[in-house]
């Protein structure tokens, strides 16, 4: 049937369809049921339809066909198998309807059909005590509104109960993790790109292009430029790497922070309380601290500006692990013997060696 076959009908109060198949039809010239509501859109005064044995599968046609007088729906003998009850809602005036004769499936998906079925009082459905289930085999036979479907609530329930409990574990999870066990996390995170960045230089064989990379905060800016450039580069010609001057720009700060540490021999980190505050110099000594532990060399030299007890250090514990376990630089015991501090950060860029022992006046122990 062409779909302007019914068009002018306003008036049309009576509609049948009987055997009625389009099994060879032409998408552009013919509508079938299941996919066109186009075909009633004329018929606005429609007040009864009569689908039998027309190979319907499906009442989604009667959403969009603006049937909102029809009182009489007969699909008697299709191949309906799932109803969505909520499909009615369009049918404001419906008052009966008879589904006799299909193969309905008794399972949770018709649990809504099977309930709106037994407690609406508007519309009678026809014979509905007689339908029976064609589907799945342990129902085949069975009375369509016999199937418990209490069932599927209880079921529903239960995975509602499942879902809301491991939201609940997941919330607490994520909670403690965050609270208890974020820097570890983090760390290990940084640590794995660490070890596949560490794994792809070797593979390369690429050569130290700086004796060190210096990470420091940029509150400490001017004592890195006016003192610790000045001398190791100006006057000892060492080759420093400096994230203001050196990094790449266009490439992630993470990338610039590796490049920098595998391509220099040393990682030189100049620690002040700022810096122990900063989120991108705790994840550069954190990846030093990795090729420390990786490469099994001295690669890692602690410049301490201020005075920082262990204490302080405690909220920042691979910091302070570092510290207890190695002899570092601090720069204000060495104000009296400038040039012996400069002589030992000398003597621990170029033989790779520990700066002093732990009585050095210039160095200190946590």
């Amino acid at each position: 049937m062409d779909t302007e076959s019914l068009k002018g009908l306003i008036n049309l109060k009576t509609l049948i369809f009987e055997n009625y198949c389009c099994v060879d039809y032409d998408e552009d010239k013919f509508i079938y049921f299941s996919h066109g509501p186009r075909l009633f859109l004329p018929l606005t005064d429609l007040k009864v339809l009569d689908v039998t044995n027309s190979h319907v599968e499906s009442l989604d046609f009667l959403v969009e066909a603006n049937l909102t007088k029809l009182e009489m729906l007969i699909l008697k003998n299709n191949v309906l198998t799932v109803i969505n009850e909520t499909i009615f809602k369009a049918l404001p005036s419906l008052k009966y309807l008879d589904l006799s004769g299909n193969p309905f499936v008794c399972n949770c998906s018709n649990t809504g059909f099977i309930e709106w079925t037994i407690r609406n009082k508007q519309v009678q459905v026809a014979n509905a005590f007689q339908y029976r289930c064609s589907s799945p085999s342990s129902e085949e036979g069975n009375f369509l509104l016999d199937f418990n479907v209490r069932l599927c609530w209880e079921f529903t329930g239960f995975l509602y109960f499942i879902s809301s409990s491991a939201l609940v574990l997941l919330t607490l999870l994520s909670s403690f993790i965050f609270h208890f066990l974020r820097w570890q996390l983090v760390y290990g995170y940084y640590l794995l790109l660490a070890f596949l960045y560490d794994s792809k230089k070797r593979r390369q064989g690429c050569p130290h292009i700086y004796d060190a990379f210096v990470s420091y905060n940029v509150h400490d800016e001017d004592w890195v430029y006016g003192e610790l450039l000045h001398e190791l580069e100006e006057r000892q010609g060492w080759k420093l790497c400096l994230h203001h001057r050196d990094f790449i720009p266009g490439k992630s700060i993470f990338e610039n922070i590796t490049d920098a540490i595998y391509s220099s021999r040393k990682t030189l980190c100049v620690i002040s309380r700022r810096y122990l505050q900063s989120e991108w110099c705790s994840r550069e000594i954190q990846l030093a601290s990795f090729r420390l532990f990786d490469e099994h060399k001295d690669v890692l030299i602690l410049l301490f500006l201020e005075e920082i007890s262990s204490n302080q250090l405690s909220p920042f514990y691979r910091m302070r692990k570092l510290v207890k376990s190695r002899t570092y630089l601090s720069w204000t015991q060495a104000r009296r013997h400038k040039g012996l501090f400069w002589e030992k950060v000398r003597r621990a860029l170029e033989c790779g060696h520990e700066p002093g022992d732990n009585h050095n006046p210039l160095t200190a122990n946590a």
